[in-house]
């Protein structure tokens, strides 16, 4: 019975970053549900972003829509300053003195990243609004290659690629864009099934017909896409639509970003379980609950796995194998943690500290999420 216990754990536990993936890529290669995007589509465009005491990034990243291979008579630009206190209001304002297309909103009091693009969104002009952080550098032909999507009358919502430079080699910074290369694989594929399950919020976009209004505490990079498979449209990864963010650059910045990023999930998982019905959305479901739900929970079998394998050392050399990886893998982790430098700033050591992490987070929010804790508003993102 404790051998069956263990397998039927482990598997469970490594189901939604192996097994998972697995499948749906080969069900998406059997599948090859396309998207019908033209190149010729050039819709009217506004790119909307929230800021708090951004100052630092806010000039660089508004330039940077304005600068886009893309019509400048269809491109305007709206930042929300979430009552920000460091000159971030004047740089934009200074920007929109030169520029007509660029327009300041402030949001008083401070509300959070939600409830400013609720705000914004009676503002917007454009029949495509697309979502960027307030530190996203786009590629000159970003836009173009987002919005192209939207030629197929199926597309809702477009998401397209983050990639993390990591200009100082930090120690998290690998592991994160190694998580990035991932997950970006895995949506590659959930595109070709019907629907992506998570996407970037930094460099997507949305129809504005089937913009949603949210609640300060809901997530939008997650809760506006399931409002969009609500509405029977589907949500697609554009590989080549590329947006470029500075890592974090310690272990407890990603730590706390991760933490926030699992309890709004959580949150809108619940806020959308009937999501999680196959009898009502049927492939999506399964992809919710393997890529989302299972993912986030994936910590408690694991942990179970791991404690049973101690019991069962008698039943053959298996077993003393999966406690010497045990072993490693902590040894590698706590390396890697409190010493950035030989086998501690490994490849290997570097992933296993992502791994941990990114499961040690999962565990507080849901801790959190058990306590019915919410979390609105946070510092930015600090590279």
């Amino acid at each position: 019975m404790l051998v069956w216990s263990f397998w039927i754990l482990l598997l469970i536990g490594i189901y939604p970053y192996v097994i998972y993936p697995v499948l749906v890529t080969a069900l998406g290669k059997l599948l090859r549900r396309k998207v019908a995007a033209s190149d010729t589509y050039l819709p009217r465009i506004t790119v909307l972003t929230a800021a708090f005491n951004e100052a630092r990034h806010i000039e660089a990243t508004v330039l940077n829509k304005l600068q886009q291979d893309y019509p400048a008579e269809l491109l305007d630009v709206i930042v929300v300053s979430d009552e920000s206190m460091d000159g971030t209001d004047d740089i934009v304002a200074r920007i929109a003195a030169a520029d007509t297309r660029v327009q300041l909103m402030r949001q008083v009091p401070r509300a959070g990243k939600t409830s400013a693009l609720n705000l914004a969104m009676p503002q917007v002009r454009g029949e495509i609004v697309v979502f960027a952080d307030a530190n996203s550098i786009y590629r000159p032909d970003t836009l173009r290659k987002l919005v192209r999507n939207f030629a197929d009358g199926s597309v809702g919502y477009v998401t397209g690629k983050m990639l993390y430079v990591n200009p100082d080699g930090s120690l998290v910074g690998d592991g994160c864009s190694a998580y990035m290369r991932y997950e970006n694989a895995l949506r590659a594929a959930e595109t070709q099934v019907g629907s992506v399950v998570g996407v970037d919020g930094g460099v997507d976009a949305v129809r504005r017909e089937l913009y949603r209004p949210m609640r300060a505490d809901q997530l939008p990079d997650f809760v506006l896409p399931l409002t969009v498979v609500e509405q029977g449209r589907r949500v697609v990864f554009a590989e080549d639509a590329i947006l470029t963010e500075d890592t974090l650059s310690s272990g407890a910045s990603e730590y706390r970003m991760r933490v926030r990023v699992a309890l709004r999930a959580l949150w809108a998982l619940w806020d959308k379980r009937g999501l999680l019905n196959p009898l009502r959305t049927g492939l999506f479901a399964w992809q919710l609950w393997s890529h989302k739900l299972l993912r986030y929970l994936s910590f408690l079998p694991l942990v179970a796995a791991m404690a049973l394998n101690w019991t069962l050392l008698d039943r053959g050399p298996l077993y003393f194998a999966g406690a010497i990886f045990q072993g490693v893998f902590l040894a590698l982790t706590l390396a890697a943690w409190f010493k950035p430098a030989g086998i501690g700033g490994s490849a290997i050591g570097r992933y296993c500290l992502y791994f941990a992490l990114l499961n040690w987070a999962s565990l507080i929010a849901l801790t959190r999420f058990l306590r019915g804790q919410k979390q609105v508003i946070w510092q930015p993102r600090v590279g």
